[in-house]
């Protein structure tokens, strides 16, 4: 391990040496086709997979140097973005790809010394990627993010987008030693001598790390070559089928032109239904996956549309009270208007009561004024006796004047209390206007009312259609559930027969929804059944319960042991 750590470091001070010298003399920007480049990121590569870790999945063996590098995410927010659009990136599939997207993502923005620094200084992190003596975990990993620093110097143009990076095979070009060797081979033999034989050893050392990659790929290879053979004789007996068929079509040229029409016909749409039953069973898988996902939105539309429902109740009950008072303050309002009316009224009566006894006392006062011009002309001679007569009747006089002043004085108050009145009645007719603002206003409360109802009707009714929805969709369900049976093998429990959680035992709710397992078909919550797996007859992981999964990982483990 030490060797290959010398030799690691040593290569990487070659590299990166070559590349700062080729880019100055390009004017420091480089491509991605640019040689030293491409050689710089082999070595870089190399030097993040020494000492690595294998992790054993359920799927198989996995030594991606991606893993590591995803630290830096948690470690610097600064790197997010990187890490984020190199998941995105939809023609990688490895890890391998997405770490060499990473290097070159962090190489373009200048910042693969200061991530690779943030990893070294948290080795207590790094220790569940590498092993112990891994160059990573020792100072020679300090070492190279030294050297890392110079490369801020370049500008690097490199296009992620059309290259294949999940199937480079990355080897070292060793040139590059063998030419710096040259270089110092004047004054320093021994020494040379003894990097040619750490050369040697660290070619070794790639051998072997070839010859396992080699022995992957030929199990590889032989799992192809059974699925190859399996083909085969899915074709021999296709093509025993077609002979057959063929033998058969002959027979039946021999008897008739027109049935050998038929017996063509009824060739192709055999064919034609192996296509379609091959196609519906993947059409069925999708349409599950496109059930639940429209299950799980319907309910939160269903969910939203409720308390939509409540508000629009809410609203329609304040708008009913606003209403209510506003029919009972017209009420008070038209009352105190009619007794109002009746006050003018009475007013009015008076008033012409009044104008009555002032034209009655006129009359007498004219009257008394005839009979004392009568008097005075009959009586000329008695004036001395008629003067007493006339004292009365100027005492009288008097006495009808004061009555007079009286009665002005009487009229004069019931003039203010008719303008009063009149005041009174302008104020009444500005409350009656506000009345009929009131009214307008309680017209457009009641249609606004209307609206209301039509919207609470037509959300009823989409409420209903939805229930429908739901309802054939669930029909739908059931249907697909019993094809998969059918295809799977397995009983598959229908919703209406578990209530209850078979593991924890726990009662389904609305909070609590139904799940089923994909490998044994009962029923559990969310949280007995959160596991994915991979099965035989789903190719990607799906839904399994606890017990189904330890079940198949303890098979899993006694088949690869």
């Amino acid at each position: 391990m030490m060797e290959e750590r010398a030799n690691l470091m040593h290569m990487m001070k070659l590299s990166i040496k070559v590349l700062l010298q080729s880019a100055l003399s390009l004017g420091r920007s480089l491509d991605a086709d640019h040689a030293p480049l491409q050689q710089f990121f082999v070595v870089m590569e190399h030097c993040l997979r020494h000492g690595l870790k294998v992790k054993k999945s359920f799927i198989g063996q996995n030594k991606s140097f991606f893993g590591p590098l995803e630290l830096v995410e948690k470690l610097c927010p600064e790197a997010s973005d990187t890490t984020t659009s190199v998941r995105n990136l939809p023609e990688l599939k490895t890890g391998v790809g997405r770490g060499r997207a990473w290097l070159y993502l962090a190489l373009m923005q200048k910042k693969l010394a200061d991530y690779l620094k943030v990893l070294i200084d948290n080795k207590h992190l790094l220790s569940e990627f590498y092993e112990p003596e891994a160059l990573m975990m020792e100072e020679e990993g300090m070492v190279i993010v030294g050297l890392l620093v110079g490369l801020n110097v370049l500008d690097a143009n490199i296009c992620l987008k059309g290259e294949d990076l999940d199937s480079q095979v990355g080897v070292i070009d060793f040139s590059l030693y063998l030419k710096d060797v040259q270089d110092v081979n004047s004054g320093k033999e021994h020494e040379s001598i003894t990097d040619v034989l750490d050369q040697k050893n660290y070619v070794e050392e790639l051998n072997r790390h070839l010859s396992c990659t080699v022995g992957d790929l030929q199990t590889k290879i032989d799992g192809l070559e059974k699925t190859n053979s399996k083909l085969q004789e899915e074709l021999s007996a296709a093509t025993d089928r077609i002979c057959s068929l063929q033998e058969e079509q002959q027979h039946l040229r021999e008897q008739n032109e027109l049935i050998r029409e038929r017996s063509e016909k009824s060739v192709e749409e055999l064919e034609k239904e192996l296509e379609l039953q091959i196609g519906m069973k993947t059409e069925m898988e999708i349409a599950m996956k496109l059930l639940e996902k429209d299950t799980h939105e319907k309910q939160d539309t269903l969910i939203a549309l409720r308390q939509q429902l409540e508000e629009v109740k809410a609203i329609n009950l304040q708008m009913f009270h606003k209403v209510q008072s506003a029919e009972s303050s017209l009420q008070q309002k038209n009352e105190a208007i009619a007794s109002l009316e009746g006050k003018t009224n009475q007013v009015m009566s008076s008033m012409k009561q009044m104008e009555e006894r002032l034209q009655h006392s006129e009359k007498a006062r004219q009257g008394a004024e005839e009979r004392s011009h009568k008097l005075q002309q009959e009586l000329g001679g008695r004036v001395s006796a008629l003067q007493l007569q006339l004292s009365q009747l100027h005492e009288q006089c008097s006495g009808l004047e004061k009555e007079l002043k009286l009665e002005k004085e009487q009229r004069q108050a019931l003039q203010r209390e008719l303008q009063h009145e009149k005041d009174t009645s302008s104020l009444l007719r500005t409350e009656l206007q506000q009345v009929e603002g009131l009214k307008k206003e309680l017209r457009e409360l009641q249609d606004e009312k209307a609206d209301l109802k039509k919207v609470c009707e037509e959300q009823e009714q989409a409420l209903q259609e939805m229930g429908l929805h739901l309802s054939q969709s669930k029909l739908k369900m059931e249907d697909i559930k019993e094809v998969n049976k059918a295809l799977k093998g397995h009983t598959w429990l229908k919703d209406d027969e578990a209530t209850h959680c078979k593991q924890c035992e726990k009662e389904f709710s609305i909070s609590r929804r139904k799940h089923h397992c994909r490998n044994c078909g009962h029923i559990f919550c969310n949280t007995c059944s959160s596991n994915e797996l991979a099965l035989p007859s789903y190719p990607k992981p799906v839904r399994v319960c606890d017990s189904c999964h330890t079940l198949l990982l303890q098979r899993c483990s006694s088949t690869a042991s």
